[in-house]
């Protein structure tokens, strides 16, 4: 598949002083959706507005389409580019305000006609054509939004955290219209958003970005599966990853991780072959609470999990506990697990236990790169 997007070696600095990007190398083939992700200040804005052009690069080259773009004016870079605050003109109706980029590159009318019913039918904003901007719900703005970039027919579709100004049923909504729309028109986008829900469920593939560095790039799942360091862990997932900092012990046969006052018997499990300081990451759901047989508990007991706070969610629960001292997030979509948390009582201790195939082995330095275990 064509490759529509290459960056290469491409920097950012501020008043030659203050690095916002890091020699950031990256492809995007034709039709796929890439979403960039990372915390405030990471630079993934600054990034797409980068390959937009309304930022200039302090080094590297864009190509777009086979097209070096890197010195060219956002109008020549044959992009479309979706704003979070609309960016629509108020005193143009909606018709007019999809027109209007068509008649700056001077489109025959009939044409515009044309592109204007297509973008109208596929976003299923046919009613509001002659309505003005004020007339609108947010949702219907950034659609109309959208519809101004359908008609462009550009090379390359770029979106700056265009839902966040939605509510959270409204933006709900419109995620699945997003794909929808991807599906239908197929066009290449590079997608920014800080939410991890539209990050998983929109993109081919993520690009997580820290302090001006790509971190990891993959698919949501192989992100969530295999991250490949702490911090990609931390950020990848919601309720986050439990990281528990401590010794993983070889003696007599077994092979024992200890984490402050938490010790776990890991013969079983597949860990690092040498032993040594780790940081060991559990997701949420690879803490498992023990449902109960009379009086003892049904399987191995790893912890005993004190509940603090529980959130129920309807189809699944997510508790705050602490075991020996450390604060763990657990999270249970399973009917019997998820009715035993939600009738536990604040105090309550809860015999745990963990999945010995979803245990996360980081390295215990400052970058925390992950650790790939060997079987028992």
């Amino acid at each position: 598949m064509q490759t529509q997007l290459k960056i290469t070696n491409l920097s950012k600095l501020y008043d030659n002083k203050v690095r916002v990007l890091n020699n950031i190398n990256l492809e995007v083939k034709e039709r796929e959706f890439l979403v960039l992700v990372g915390p405030s200040g990471c630079g993934k804005s600054t990034l797409l507005r980068t390959i937009a052009g309304l930022e200039e690069a302090t080094q590297g080259e864009i190509e777009i389409a086979g097209r070096e773009v890197t010195e060219l004016q956002p109008r020549d870079r044959d992009i479309a580019m979706v704003f979070q605050d609309y960016a629509l003109y108020p005193h143009m109706t909606v018709r007019e305000n999809l027109a209007f980029g068509l008649k700056m590159r001077k489109t025959p009318k009939d044409q515009i006609e044309q592109e204007i019913e297509r973008a109208a039918r596929i976003l299923k904003i046919e009613s509001y054509l002659d309505r003005r901007p004020s007339q609108l719900s947010g949702g219907q703005r950034q659609r109309v939004a959208i519809g101004r970039a359908i008609v462009r027919r550009a090379k390359l579709f770029l979106f700056d955290e265009p839902l966040s100004n939605l509510d959270a049923k409204l933006r709900s909504q419109t995620r699945i219209e997003l794909a929808d729309l991807h599906q239908k028109i197929g066009a290449t986008s590079v997608y920014v958003t800080h939410d991890q829900v539209e990050a998983m469920t929109l993109a081919d593939r993520i690009v997580v970005l820290n302090g001006g560095d790509i971190q990891q790039m993959g698919a949501p799942l192989e992100l969530y599966h295999k991250p490949a360091n702490k911090f990609v862990a931390s950020f990848i997932g919601s309720p986050t990853i439990n990281l528990l900092d401590g010794t993983l012990s070889f003696a007599g046969g077994k092979r024992t991780f200890t984490s402050g006052a938490l010790s776990f018997d890991l013969s079983d499990a597949p860990c690092p072959k040498d032993p040594g300081p780790y940081t060991l990451g559990l997701r949420p759901e690879a803490i498992k609470v023990l449902a109960r047989t009379g009086r003892e508990a049904s399987g191995t007991v790893d912890l005993t999990v004190e509940m603090i706070l529980r959130e129920p969610h309807g189809h699944e629960v997510h508790m705050v506990g602490e075991a020996s001292g450390h604060q763990l997030i657990i999270r249970s979509a399973n009917p019997q697990r998820l009715e035993i948390i939600s009738q536990a009582k604040r105090g309550d201790k809860l015999p745990c236990t963990l999945d010995r195939h979803a245990l996360h082995w980081f390295a215990a330095d400052e970058l925390g790169r992950r650790v790939e275990p060997v079987a028992p």
